[in-house]
């Protein structure tokens, strides 16, 4: 499986050739709970790196989802919605979310790969 790399904003983004697989953390949705709702863009729309493509509906709260790179939206996870569990049961696989082509691959060097991440996470907590 391709390197997973994270934003500060719990995004993660598995770049495989010219595309991305996007999805939240694991840490993420454990801190959302249990996901009732997930809201995602069309195929074709062109995103931009940290802004909004999305939103997760859980039990506690709404959260906006923020792209962790730039590119154009080529498939979301028609799975989401009838099944928005699997952001919770398999966060890092079968929940992803959408499907970019990459706009600039340069950008993955900004984020923070697992052992960052998760220091990261450490951090926040304090």
């Amino acid at each position: 499986m391709a390197e997973l790399k994270f934003s500060k904003t719990h995004e993660w983004a598995r770049i495989e050739g010219a595309f991305a697989f996007v999805g939240i953390s694991d840490h993420a949705q454990k801190e959302l709970g249990d996901i009732v709702f997930v809201e995602l863009p069309r195929v074709g729309e062109k995103v931009k790196k940290d802004g909004r493509f999305g939103t997760v509906e859980s039990t506690k709260a709404a959260s906006e989802l923020y792209l962790p790179l730039s590119g154009e939206v080529v498939s979301t996870n028609s799975e989401l919605g009838k099944a928005p569990q699997l952001v919770n049961e398999s966060p890092l696989e079968k929940g992803w979310m959408i499907k970019i082509k990459l706009e600039n691959s340069a950008e993955a060097k900004e984020l923070m790969d697992d052992a960052g991440y998760n220091a990261f996470v450490a951090q926040e907590k304090h």
